[in-house]
């Protein structure tokens, strides 16, 4: 776990940087050459206290050593030009390993300033070599940083899907694990320490295996293996993983869509987050492929697809395009993944890259040894993940993957133990099974859960009718004459001889419908979240949240609005009076039903939102368009 001190420190170097490095990636490799240069010295430091001798500094790059370097009675430039020579020698010095002269190979200074030097060295001179884990956590916060690699349709997976993945999938301390597009080896570090956690035996739980060995242990780290095409992500890649503890990291620089020297190597578990976008032009694959396609995403699924072994399980992450696109390739491969593997399909929101991407994802669960023996498709929607879903990603209370990682797994069981699968109220509401021969049946292999769902036909249902007067709260802001009067700590103003009303205590606590109760729109209906100030309207609420939602009760308004409309009384200045609304009568079905129905409203109101917001940004292009080229 990364602590708040640690974290501060890595700040702390990016922001010495940012005035002459403000590349994000340049500061990344600036601040792993330093750390590495750092850690091989405690390393040596640690050897002779132990009555050991120096093993990377040693035989002519004495030196070079951090605590050389480090020396008060260096000048400023005397510092920087030892610095910018060690960088630069330590890739030939045949006494540290291969991984860390990689990392020295292309090091360089992109600066010439002492006092920027000496601050920043002096801040990686508070970090120490004492426990790999924790230096694996800091330098994951570090790659945190580079955020996206958008032009290649690479986005940094955050770190609790990843882990929710690799819980799902489940790898085990025996079983091969590979990440065919591993980028700074997040997927496999979490698949590390997930193995760690199920055989720690410190718990009594029955869940927990018995304690790896230290054999065991040195003997999973050859387990993992992970391939990437840029240099860069190899580079970082390995450090990640030996600041986890790898010794020797197993992290190929691999076209692993165009190349085949590594085609006929197969994994227990394989686990990735590919690019979701193509070069122009698209990929030119080889032919050993099931799927001919150009499309990197199609090709990474048909991939991982191909290179699982006959118990195999994998967990991808993949753009919608994979779910619903009606081109050839993308129905040759829904059709594949249906006969081969395909567990269940998770739906993320569309927020979950921000704010590096608003692309919207879902995760990809296979299982070659149980998913033949099912008939269905485990469909799975999650709504919140713990997160809200704005450019900042702050954290909430609402959370459906701990749940939904329970009913994977309760589906696992019964499909291992063929028992009957069931769900209670709560899990239905984001989980449902749909039939492999439904999804097949028109030939498109639609995976898109919603398409599926059953919907429950509200309108024929018997439920209870009640009138609104019973279950709400109905108020009407009161009549004010006089210049100014004050309610409470509100002070509100009369416009002339014209009456005002103040909002009553349901407007300022929010979450309340409001209705226009005079003018030409009385009647018009609407729903606060938030505390408002408002006049001349009617609030309505529901007196017990758990019996009746007022969210439902707006929602059911809302399609009757054009009834609500005709409660008009009066002809100059039109009113609609809350006695007449407590009689309006409103169906009761059970609070789950309720929530269900106001989540399908809100959804599709959500997705009228943004195709709104579509038109509106391709009207402004279009209107653009002729002024742009009379500029021009």
């Amino acid at each position: 776990m990364l602590n708040q001190e640690t974290k501060r420190k890595i700040d702390s170097a990016r922001q010495i940087l940012v005035g002459k490095v403000p590349d994000p990636k340049a500061q990344v490799e600036q601040i792993t050459t330093a750390l590495i240069y750092k850690f091989m010295d405690d390393m040596d430091k640690e050897a002779q206290e132990l009555g050991g001798k120096s093993t990377f500094f040693t035989n002519g790059y004495e030196k070079y050593a951090w605590t050389k370097l480090m020396d008060p009675r260096l000048s400023g430039h005397e510092r920087l030009d030892l610095y910018d020579e060690a960088i630069n020698s330590l890739s030939m010095n045949p006494h540290i390993p291969q991984l860390f002269r990689d990392i020295f190979k292309d090091a360089f200074l992109p600066y010439r300033s002492p006092e920027t030097l000496g601050l920043f060295l002096k801040e990686i001179n508070g970090f120490t070599y004492e426990h790999s884990e924790d230096l694996g956590d800091a330098f994951e916060y570090l790659l945190s940083i580079l955020g996206s690699q958008g032009d290649a349709g690479q986005f940094r997976t955050p770190r609790h899907i990843i882990d929710f993945i690799v819980a799902a999938v489940a790898p085990k301390k025996d079983e091969t694990i590979c990440d065919p597009a591993c980028g700074t080896a997040g997927f496999l570090i979490s698949a590390y320490k997930y193995i760690l956690k199920q055989h720690n035996n410190s718990d009594d739980s029955e869940n927990y295996e018995k304690q790896l060995t230290p054999d065991e242990k040195k003997n999973l780290m050859n387990h993992f293996v992970g391939y990437d095409i840029s240099p860069d992500m190899v580079r970082l890649s390995r450090v990640n993983l030996y600041l986890h503890g790898f010794p020797t990291p197993t992290i190929f620089e691999y076209d692993t869509l165009s190349s085949e020297e590594k085609w006929d190597e197969n994994f227990d578990v394989m686990l990735a987050n590919p690019p979701f976008m193509s070069p122009k032009g698209g990929i030119t694959p080889h032919k050993r492929f099931s799927v001919q396609a150009n499309r990197s995403e199609v090709l990474f699924v048909d991939y991982i697809l191909e290179h699982l072994r006959p118990n195999g399980r994998a967990g991808i992450i993949v753009p919608e395009g994979i779910i619903f696109q009606s081109a050839n390739a993308y129905k040759a491969l829904r059709k594949l993944l249906l006969e081969d593997g395909l567990l269940a399909v998770v739906s993320l929101p569309a927020g979950v890259f921000n704010p590096y991407a608003g692309v919207k994802t879902s995760i990809l669960l296979f299982d070659n040894n149980i998913a033949k023996k099912a008939k269905e498709i485990l469909f799975l929607k999650i709504q919140n993940d713990g997160f809200d879903l704005g450019a900042q990603r702050r954290e909430i209370d609402k959370n459906d993957l701990p749940m939904a990682l329970e009913i994977i797994k309760k589906y696992n069981t019964a499909l291992k133990e063929g028992k009957k699968f069931e769900l209670n109220v709560k899990q239905s509401n984001i989980t449902h099974l749909v039939a492999k021969e439904k999804i097949a049946e028109n030939g498109d292999y639609n995976l898109t859960g919603d398409r599926y769902r059953e919907s429950v036909d509200f309108v024929n249902q018997k439920w209870p009718i009640v009138e609104l007067g019973e279950v709400c709260e109905i108020k009407k802001g009161t009549s004010i004459t006089k210049a100014k009067v004050t309610c409470g700590d509100i002070p509100v103003i009369a416009g002339g001889q014209q009456p005002a009303y103040y909002h009553n205590k349901s407007n300022r606590e929010g979450q309340t419908i409001t209705i226009s109760a005079s003018g030409a729109y009385a009647g018009f209906i609407n729903f606060f979240d938030v505390p408002i100030f408002v006049s001349d309207c009617t609030t309505i609420k529901s007196k017990d949240e758990d019996k009746i939602l007022t969210k439902f009760i707006f929602r059911y308004l809302k399609v009757q609005q054009k009834d609500v409309y005709k409660l008009q009384k009066g002809m100059g200045q039109p009113h609609v009076y809350g006695k007449d609304l407590e009689k309006i009568k409103i169906p009761l079905p059970p609070l789950e039903v309720q929530k269900e129905i106001v989540e399908q409203i809100e959804i599709k109101q959500k997705a009228i939102e943004a195709a709104k917001a579509v038109i509106e940004n391709l009207e402004r292009e279009r209107d653009a368009i002729l002024a742009n080229r009379l500029e021009n």
